[in-house]
């Protein structure tokens, strides 16, 4: 009789539409590798920022996965004029074509002119699930960073944020990043960024007298490009035990889930706000699970035949077969399970 009770209660349809998603409902960790310096970019907007900086109210940055080495601009919207602008005057005459450009699903990022643009130098462009800001975690945590430093430099009104923002983008190059373990200046270039305070004080490099001699020159150079190539392998080995550690210790606290192509789902709404509303649930479905994709994303299929993606975080299996109000159960039959 417990077991019929339990059958019949985990298939109760209202039962299974409450609840929320925690860090245990997400999905396993897919770090992202690259060799190649500037292969792979992330870009994002923040804002709006309140108050606006002459007239600026949002920041488009743009981040390396390999060397962290971020570019950004302030604009009065955040349009497809602003991506544009960054590529054809930053990215691509500073840095090269890329390969790999993520970004989120944005108007600003999916459109015909950005998209024409990538296709004409070969850019693959990456779109992160909706409602999985993981999926371009890099850019993320840059602009988490850039806002935290650009808190501790503007003015008491807040409005110059947009003139101290080449300063902030100073100091996150020059900070040392645990990933690749130096920082991204120092990855970029072969040494280290020479400060103001360091002239003040006469440190090491300042003292040194100018080398004239062209052999003693060459050899040096020489010495300088094998070490550049050095610490660039080494950032990459550093950045690669990181992610492997962090997701080892991401994947130990999260419940493993199995989904399957037919599976029944109900998928978390995750633009519902709690109030208005609270007694509204949150789950909307059921969908089928057409296709389970790589890197935690699975394909669902509505009623009418539409299909869409989602990270894994937002579904729970639906159990189907749930008994209306009012309808009469014969006690003396055990329920099929």
């Amino acid at each position: 009789m417990f077991k019929d009770a339990h059958a019949f209660i985990s298939k109760c349809d209202p039962c299974q539409r409450m609840g929320n998603i925690g860090k245990r409902n997400e999905m396993p960790r897919n770090p992202i590798l690259e060799v190649e310096i500037f292969d792979v970019w992330g870009i994002d907007f923040m804002g709006p920022f309140n108050p606006p900086s002459y007239g600026n109210s949002y920041i488009l940055v743009a981040v390396d996965y390999v060397s962290k080495w971020v570019e950004a601009i302030a604009s009065p919207t955040n349009d497809a004029k602003v991506v544009l602008k960054m590529f054809k005057t930053i990215i691509f005459p500073r840095f090269g074509v890329p390969r790999v450009v993520i970004s989120d699903g944005g108007s600003h990022f999916i459109n015909k002119v950005f998209e024409n643009l990538l296709r004409k130098h070969g850019v693959k462009h990456k779109v992160a699930t909706p409602y999985h800001p993981q999926t371009s975690g890099q850019v993320e945590v840059s602009n988490r960073q850039i806002k935290a430093i650009l808190a501790r430099v503007v003015g008491v009104s807040r409005r110059d944020w947009s003139t101290k923002l080449d300063e902030a983008l100073w100091a996150y190059i020059t900070a040392f990043k645990t990933p690749i373990g130096r920082t991204p200046f120092q990855l970029l270039y072969g040494k280290a960024c020479h400060l103001p305070v360091e002239i003040e004080y006469q440190a090491l490099w300042a003292t040194k007298l100018l080398n004239l001699d062209i052999k003693t020159a060459q050899e040096k150079r020489v010495v300088d490009l094998h070490e550049l190539e050095e610490i660039r392998l080494e950032a990459y080995e550093s950045s690669k035990v990181y992610k492997e550690r962090t997701k080892a210790f991401h994947d130990k606290k999260i419940l493993r889930r199995d989904f399957k192509a037919g599976d029944q789902v109900l998928l978390f709404n995750s633009r519902l706000k709690l109030f208005p509303g609270k007694l509204k649930s949150r789950w909307s479905g059921p969908f089928y699970i057409k296709e389970v994709l790589p890197y935690g994303a699975v394909t669902l299929l509505t009623k009418d035949g539409k299909e869409f993606t989602v990270n894994g975080q937002r579904l729970k299996p639906y159990m189907a077969d749930y008994i209306p109000e009012g309808t009469s159960i014969p006690l003396d039959e055990p329920l099929k399970a």
